[in-house]
């Protein structure tokens, strides 16, 4: 006595639709409908899961690679005290992925994984406590790898996998190392009526892909500055927002473009004693050129100490 085993048989055009949506090979997509009696939207999801399951058996095998390319990326979802920015936060992240070879590095799956991670970074950052750029490996570890991936490109698209399980599904796919070495956040809520001090968040970034995406990049920066004084009067001035943004990216440039280890020192490795080379090529120490462009825009008067204050910075190369 017999039977004939009783499953369901893929559909072809189901399985054509699923390649086109997913990419996923043949043998793979028909796996998925069989398993699924041919439900696309739950074969989506079988499928995501068993590329998370593959690529953390992936880990294990290629985890003794060495990961020394990738790109830093960064995100800034508020760069802070402006007109246009009611609120008047600040919130943004850095990050760096690493993975094998440069090729892997310019792959388009790579760049957009690496954007939704700065994207999700920036967007969990605490509002309500203050987190300096220093405190990197608690939020990565504690933080950053078990949340929820976040789409940059569609912010409303509902997270499937979490950041962890996302680097795994990419080693699935492209068969190399990919680890997440390092994250910083930037957050700080609006302040309150009365305060005279807000904060900016200036970024850079240099080295970018060809064809790639404007926030990664091979060396990045990310600082932030703290705005004294007389904030109201000025800000009201729609000029001033196209000044500060101008100010700003010449600060990160000059920290990316030149070796700069600290804000304040003894030496030209100190910021605030370096020529503003990046800022219409002045030869005066940054330190000088920021309290007179404070006085200038009416930060302060003459004599008072600077409205314009870079705070910290951090500064990463791949690798």
């Amino acid at each position: 006595f017999s039977s004939s085993p009783s499953f369901t048989k893929a559909n072809i055009k189901l399985v054509a639709e699923l390649r086109k949506r997913t990419e996923v090979s043949l043998s793979k997509a028909k796996e998925a409908l069989t398993a699924t009696n041919n439900d696309v939207d739950a074969a989506l999801e079988w499928l995501e899961k068993d590329l998370i399951a593959s690529g953390a058996k992936k880990r294990e095998k290629v985890q003794d690679r060495v990961a020394g390319e990738g790109l830093i990326g960064v995100s800034v979802l508020s760069n802070g005290f402006s007109k246009q920015n009611a609120g008047r936060g600040v919130r943004a992240a850095m990050i760096e992925l690493n993975c094998e070879t440069d090729f892997v590095a310019r792959n388009q799956l790579f760049g957009e994984l690496l954007d939704d991670i700065a994207h999700t970074a920036a967007f969990i950052s605490d509002s309500d406590a203050y987190h300096t750029i220093a405190n990197s490996k608690t939020f990565l570890d504690k933080s950053l790898l078990p949340a929820p991936l976040l789409s940059a490109r569609d912010p409303l698209q509902k997270p499937t996998t979490d950041v962890g399980g996302a680097v795994d599904a990419l080693i699935a796919k492209v068969g190399e190392k990919i680890s997440l070495s390092r994250a910083v956040s930037i957050s700080h809520p609006l302040p309150s009526p009365q305060s005279n001090v807000a904060l900016r968040v200036a970024s850079y970034l240099h080295g970018s892909v060809s064809g790639g995406f404007a926030s990664q990049g091979r060396i990045g920066a990310l600082a932030l500055l703290a705005l004294k004084s007389r904030l109201s009067p000025v800000i009201e001035n729609s000029a001033f927002s196209e000044e500060i943004e101008k100010l700003q990216r010449s600060l990160a440039r000059q920290i990316v473009g030149l070796e700069t280890l600290s804000v304040r020192g003894a030496d030209e490795t100190a910021l605030y004693n370096q020529p503003f080379m990046m800022f219409a090529g002045s030869d005066q120490p940054i330190g000088t050129v920021l309290k007179q462009w404070a006085t200038e825009k009416g930060l302060i008067e003459s004599g008072e100490e600077s409205g314009l204050e870079v705070l910290e910075f951090a500064k990463w190369s791949v690798g």
